[in-house]
């Protein structure tokens, strides 16, 4: 045995741990998603700049050597030597783990990074990190390498005293994030109209500078976090003509402390089925909920209750709206904002604070009622559609009933059409749900009986975007979807949710022809798991299969050369000239025989498959509302603005 003795034992000093162990210190590793938290480290403290009334516009630009710059107008951070550390708190900031404004209150009563962890970790895993600081009529500069001070703080020159601010720019170290190829435009736009709207009233300008046609955009969202609900609802019908925008500041006596919580809620009503509700604490987004969540549904369901009663707009005899028939069809968005929010996760994913609770039911509770009180015409509409929620709600408990009655040995238990794989266990089994008998009957001889079952569908599914959940609960498509997954399904008036827990497969794998008719089947298929099963999507367990669109046969050889889309043949012809070979269409994936399409689609050593993320639930809202929703016109103008000449499929 090798000796174990003190000459073993390291100390890590300074960032040198935030170095070797990132992952401890950044939600998302050294993948792409931790690449983009050290942005969104800084953009967040410019951002309390702004939640704390001293800045007005934030700059976020992304530069043509990969580093990214971070400016706002605020206070400046403090450049004044630290009686403790002996050092300026400027430097202190960038290379303590735990030390920012954010622990004391008198500099912060609300932020978002209350760990002091995160402008310290981007410097850590940078290349370099330099901070440009305008206070006091003096302009201050301090450069870090690989989080080491290069050149200390220093008074570089003079500047208008109107002038006040910080600029951050870092580049991501290359050597700790191997695989990611720079910052994601898309990615870092949406996180920027995100905020937009929770601050209501900041101007943030992002701009692309990496290419020879600079990009830039500016996002002033005044409306708040009414006109992001409003945004959420996208081309759906509205039943009423503005967003209800409900907001004020309350203290909350909590074991003897008192909180106080800023509470601001937006919410529209649309002719839609679903309801989207969505949560922040401090401008985090709280993706499971919490508290505050809690503190809106039972104020909100009260306030309608006592309306409908009072009004009397719900008939005797009729069935009673529950607490989601109120929310069918709602876009809300929740935002609090208190001194010391307390997560479940590091990731943050909910909400602890009872104190959140109790002042969202109070606000709510209060304003609600009395905008139900001045616009009269809202509340008639919100009861009337949780009324009509309530029937459809009752017809599809009687249409299961009726299910169950006709054949009982298929109630809840495995469609008659799924091959079912023989592991029990969810982490390594996988459901290809394929489009059309003849592709599942190629699937089901070519897979791999352990661990791949097989789900044919017949035709094309319903469009739950404009389906009313008897209706959904109908499709024998659906339903097969529903009994082979096995967790259930969301949104049916509280009486069975979906359960994460009961998930058969945790790969769950659409496979459809690469056509036009194809992609049709794909998206009625991704809007029904968005709409009913949101969870898989959020875990990771929905994937595409990628199927090959030709085979290359070269020659005189029997193995086929797959290619998967029209450039790859492109390609192919240029660099294969006066040469021999055949060129194979697979128009379906039923062309295939059970060898060809396990080779290519369902061999786990040599497929390519896509997982289904949603990245924001703002843009997923408008693209499906958009795709698959009731309206026409913003339908027609995306095909319109989108639309490719291409020969036709037949």
């Amino acid at each position: 045995m090798s000796e174990y003795t003190a000459d073993n034992i390291r100390v890590l000093k300074g960032l040198e741990g935030v170095r070797m162990r990132p992952a401890m210190y950044v939600q998302g590793g050294t993948g792409v998603d931790g690449y983009h938290q050290l942005l969104t480290e800084i953009i967040d403290n410019a951002i309390d700049e702004a939640l704390a009334g001293f800045a007005t516009t934030v700059q976020v630009s992304l530069l043509p050597d990969g580093s990214a710059r971070v400016r706002d107008d605020g206070r400046g951070i403090p450049v004044d030597v630290m009686e403790d550390e002996g050092r300026p708190a400027l430097e202190v900031i960038f290379t303590e783990l735990h030390a920012g404004g954010k622990f004391d209150s008198n500099a912060y009563k609300v932020s978002g990074g209350l760990h002091g962890v995160g402008s310290s970790v981007v410097n850590a895993l940078s290349t370099f990190l330099e901070a440009e600081v305008v206070k006091d009529g003096t302009r201050y500069k301090l450069r870090f390498d690989e989080g080491a001070v290069t050149h200390p703080v220093e008074a570089v020159g003079s500047a208008p005293k109107k002038e006040h601010g910080s600029t951050v720019t870092f580049q991501p170290d290359a050597s700790i994030f191997k695989d990611v190829d720079g910052f994601e435009y898309d990615r870092i736009r949406r996180r920027l109209r995100e905020l937009a709207f929770l601050t209501g009233g900041v101007k943030i300008e992002l701009e692309d500078l990496r290419y020879d046609e600079p990009k830039r955009e500016t996002f002033l969202e005044r409306g708040g976090v009414a006109a992001y609900a409003d945004a959420l609802a996208g081309g759906s019908a509205r039943l009423y003509d503005a967003p209800v925008h409900l907001a004020a500041t309350t203290v909350v006596e909590q074991d003897g402390v008192e909180h106080e919580v800023e509470v601001e809620v937006g919410l529209v009503h649309t002719s839609s089925y679903g309801q989207e509700i969505v949560a922040y604490a401090n401008m985090i987004t709280n993706r499971d909920g919490g508290t505050h969540q809690t503190g809106f549904k039972t104020a909100y369901t009260r306030v309608l209750n006592q309306y409908a009663k009072t009004k009397k707009l719900v008939k005797q005899g009729d069935v009673q709206p529950t607490g989601e028939d109120f929310l069918e069809g709602i876009h809300c968005v929740i935002s609090v904002k208190l001194g010391d929010p307390q997560f479940e996760s590091q990731a943050k994913v909910k909400l602890l604070n009872p104190e959140a609770q109790t002042a969202v039911a109070r606000v709510v509770g209060d304003k609600l009622g009395e905008h139900l009180e001045e616009h009269p015409k809202v509340g008639k509409v919100i009861i009337e559609k949780a009324a009509q929620a309530a029937k459809a709600r009752e017809a599809a408990k009687k249409a299961r009933e009726l299910v169950r009655r006709a054949n009982p040995l298929d109630n809840d238990e495995l469609p008659g059409k799924l091959a079912d794989c023989s592991s029990g266990d969810p982490s390594v089994s996988e459901i290809y749900i394929v489009e059309g008998d003849s592709a599942g009957g190629s699937a089901k001889q070519g897979r791999e009986r352990r661990f791949q079952a097989i789900l044919p569908l017949r035709g094309k599914i319903l469009n739950v975007e404009r389906a009313q959940m008897n209706k959904v609960l109908q499709n024998a498509e659906i339903r097969a979807m529903i009994g082979a997954i096995g967790a259930g399904i969301e949104g049916t008036g509280g009486e069975r949710q979906f359960d994460l827990e009961a998930v058969r497969y945790h790969r769950i794998i659409i496979m459809t022809d690469a056509d036009v008719d194809g992609s049709h089947i794909r998206t009625l298929l991704l809007t029904f798991f968005y709409r009913f099963m949101r969870p898989l999507i959020d875990e990771g367990y929905l994937f595409i299969a990628q199927p090959p669109l030709y085979g290359i046969r070269e020659g005189r050889k029997k193995d086929l050369l797959y290619l998967f889309d029209d450039e790859a043949l492109e390609t192919y012809h240029r660099e294969h000239k006066g040469k021999s070979y055949e060129v194979q269409r697979f128009k379906g994936l039923g062309e295939m025989n059970p060898e060809q399409l396990w080779e290519t689609t369902m061999n786990p050593e040599t497929r390519v498959l896509k997982r289904v993320t949603v990245e924001d639930a703002l843009e997923a809202s408008e693209v499906f509302e958009m795709l698959m929703g009731s309206e026409v016109p913003p339908r027609r103008a995306f095909i319109e603005d989108n639309a490719h000449v291409a020969e036709l499929d037949v």
